[in-house]
């Protein structure tokens, strides 16, 4: 059985990246309206990538990859093109060698395949020696190279005509638990500084003392290059939509400095001030409840930020292996003698029974060498407790 990796077109332009194990009819479910999603208000749908793993693991690691690319790292993918993939400045591109000849890459078109014209242009993989060599861990290590070593400058977090500061204090303290730092406010409602502000910042004092206040979005956007405007609504205007994921990519591929705005908290932003921005940038949510509160939105986009900062985490450590089952055996036996002893095993037609659920509840954890040790200590301690001191 294979696993697909794939990549739609949307008819707004942007990509989508999903699994499959049948990516003929998930295609067709992506065309027909059945996936309740992101494709679902994006149709028409173009499949313009796909590609074949043997194991679960490998596909999930592989969308999980291409789905954190750059929208240009993504047609360049679809394109073929190796050498624009290397000049990015964040890898995996430096790791695509020739190895992705064995890609399966749909040429362009300009309706969605139908599943007979997909079944035609998706060849079964004559091997995937690549793919078990650990092609897309590789991707993975890069990502983390390239984390340290990523020169793109944080994002600035503008909050336009924000209406109350203990909002702006709770946006702050967002902010710097993921290590972002500039915090830009547009004439808020309350005046600023504002000393209602410091208490919901919880100790992000340094992003509330360092705000900088602006008359107008265009004065606070001045030294951006890349602007994106938080709605869920487009209200009128025509531009790219990208979700916190894609967004925190495109940030951290460009080397000019971006800034992501907010609205207020009643409506959000407006229309013009939408209209200063070259990207809309919107959470998939629940359309029956859209409502996010500032904080809220400022956490989301700067978690997606820090996945690609070498933000501190706490330290992974390896689990241990099972022990092996001649010290089970001997936890099993100790335990059912010291039962049976304290008179446990009653009454006597049920015996067999309850064994065999003490036995299964013992073996099912997967207990390690440490840990069937410590558990026979205690057993041990219970059965002939020691003198007291």
């Amino acid at each position: 059985m294979s696993f697909w990796a794939y990549m739609l077109r949307c008819a707004d332009g942007t990509y989508y990246v999903g699994q499959t194990s049948e990516v003929e009819r998930r295609v067709g479910e992506h065309q027909q309206g059945v996936v309740r999603g992101y494709t679902y208000s994006r149709r028409p749908v173009e499949l313009v990538w796909c590609e074949a793993f043997e194991e679960r693991a490998q596909v999930t690691e592989a969308e999980r990859v291409v789905k954190g690319w750059s929208r240009a790292k993504k047609e360049a993918l679809i394109a073929r093109n190796w050498d624009r993939l290397k000049q990015f400045a964040i890898p995996p591109a430096e790791r695509i060698s020739k190895s992705m000849a064995k890609t399966f890459l749909l040429p362009e078109r300009r309706r969605g395949p139908s599943s007979s014209e997909a079944e035609k242009a998706l060849p079964v993989a004559e091997n995937l020696d690549f793919a078990r060599q650990g092609f897309w861990s590789s991707l993975e290590e890069d990502e983390k190279e390239a984390r340290s070593s990523n020169t793109s400058p944080p994002p600035a977090i503008v909050l336009v005509r924000p209406q109350l500061a203990e909002n702006i204090g709770k946006a702050a303290r967002a902010m710097l638990n993921f290590g972002l730092t500039d915090l830009r406010l547009v004439s808020p409602r309350d005046g600023w500084p504002n000393p209602d502000a410091g208490p919901a910042a919880s100790g992000a004092d340094s992003v509330i003392r360092d705000a900088k206040l602006y008359d107008s979005v265009a004065d606070a956007v001045a030294d951006c290059a890349h602007v994106y405007a938080t709605t869920v609504r487009k209200r009128g205007v025509t531009k790219p939509v990208v979700d916190p994921q894609e967004a925190a990519a495109l940030v951290r591929a460009a080397p000019e400095r971006s800034a992501i705005l907010f609205g207020p908290e009643r409506a959000g932003l407006e229309t013009d001030d939408v209209a200063l921005a070259r990207t809309i940038l919107t959470v998939p949510i629940n359309p029956e409840f859209g409502s996010l509160n500032l904080a809220q939105a400022v956490i989301l986009v700067a978690y997606e930020w820090s996945k690609g900062t070498s933000l501190s985490q706490p330290p992974r450590t390896e689990i241990e292996p099972p022990a092996p089952q001649a010290e089970l055996e001997g936890l099993v036996l100790q335990i059912d003698a010291a039962l049976d002893h304290a008179g446990f095993y009653f009454p006597p037609a049920k015996v067999p029974t309850t064994k065999r659920m003490v036995r299964s509840l013992l073996t099912k954890p997967g207990w390690s060498t440490y840990e069937v040790r410590t558990l026979r200590g205690m057993i041990g301690a219970l059965v002939t407790p020691r003198p007291k001191p």
